[in-house]
């Protein structure tokens, strides 16, 4: 029988001694075999560093910067803030007019996004029309709405300028934005340039309840009496008049076809409804080089709130020239303009 010497590997000089074990049973490594297995993972840890930096940045920046999830929630409410008020600006176009829901996105998103400072009202830009009526529009308006989502498509009424889209449309923001109202929803054609900061200053000091904006017709007249109504290029209802416009079946009903500016008009004069009116000319007026001309057209100034009657590319690119739409492009090497 063996002692317990030779058991445990004792006795003679040439064994090597036994490797230990803890007092799980597991054996305890020597330093050479605990660097043996630490070499390879400190190694492929500095390949990591070197080639993915940015994360071990993204890290360290997460970690140290954070703030506790209460300090999170009154950061963002300060710097977000609650809006002076909401304005939702539909645009009423049709569904075939690609390159200039194109142009009007570059225009207004720019203005949203690098107005210094922000501007102290919350704009929301759609673009609305009626029906879909072709198979191209069926599958290129659905990939628009997907890429963008700033489309209403009214079911109640096929497309039309005069045929009522104009009722259908504050009927439908009515019952759209019920569980979030607007303080103001403006109606707008497709070819007038809005400047944000402008409007957002101009109709922030009307009244929130019972107000009409725009600029007055006839041309000539700066009248607000209610005998008077707002021009059809861009005009502004308080929420309770949208909720009206659309509950008010007794005075709309039979009255939505026709010119639809003056139609808005005697759906109001008929209900005693806009006694607070606003009108914003000259800052909105038609583009000098309208066709036909109008009275209300005049040369571009420096206190615009509104350019009517952009009809054509080369007037939307001397109306943006103007007010220096571009003053914020870097030089690169990827393009060269001349001056």
């Amino acid at each position: 029988m063996a002692s317990d010497a030779s058991k445990h590997g004792g006795g003679g000089g040439d064994q090597q001694p036994a490797m230990r074990t803890n007092r799980a049973g597991f054996p305890k490594l020597s330093i050479s075999s605990k660097g043996l297995i630490l070499l390879p993972l400190l190694l492929l840890g500095i390949i990591y560093l070197v080639v993915y930096p940015k994360e071990f940045e993204l890290q360290a920046l997460i970690g140290s910067c954070s703030p506790a999830p209460a300090d999170t929630t009154a950061n963002e409410t300060a710097a977000v803030g609650k809006p002076d008020f909401r304005l939702l600006i539909g645009i009423l176009t049709s569904a075939d007019f690609y390159e200039r829901r194109h142009l009007l996105r570059m225009v207004y998103g720019r203005q949203l996004a690098s107005t210094s400072p922000p501007l102290a009202a919350q704009i929301d830009v759609r673009f609305v029309f009626c029906r879909l009526s072709t198979d191209v529009q069926r599958v290129l308006v659905p990939l628009e709405i997907l890429a963008r989502g700033d489309i209403i498509v009214l079911d109640a009424c096929a497309e039309n300028m005069d045929g009522g889209k104009t009722h259908a449309f504050f009927t439908a923001a009515a019952s759209l934005y019920a569980d979030a109202p607007y303080d103001y929803v403006m109606k707008a054609d497709d070819d007038i340039f809005f400047r944000l900061p402008e409007l957002a200053a101009s109709l922030g000091a009307m009244p929130r309840e019972d107000a009409y904006y725009g600029a007055t017709i006839p041309c000539g007249s700066r009248d607000t009496r209610r005998g008077w109504y707002m021009s059809g290029m861009g005009y502004a209802l308080s929420w309770d008049l949208v909720a009206w416009i659309a509950a008010a079946e007794d005075v709309t009903r039979g009255r939505t076809v026709g010119t639809e500016d003056r139609m808005v008009g005697e759906w109001l004069k008929s209900g005693g409804k806009a006694k607070n009116r606003f009108n914003a000319k000259p800052a909105m007026y038609d583009h000098p080089l309208s066709v036909p001309a109008t009275e209300c057209a005049h040369q571009l100034v420096p206190d615009t709130i509104a350019v009517h009657r952009l009809k054509d590319n080369p007037r939307w690119a001397q109306t943006l020239r103007y007010f220096n739409f571009t003053a914020g492009l870097q030089s690169s090497k990827f393009y060269k303009f001349d001056s």
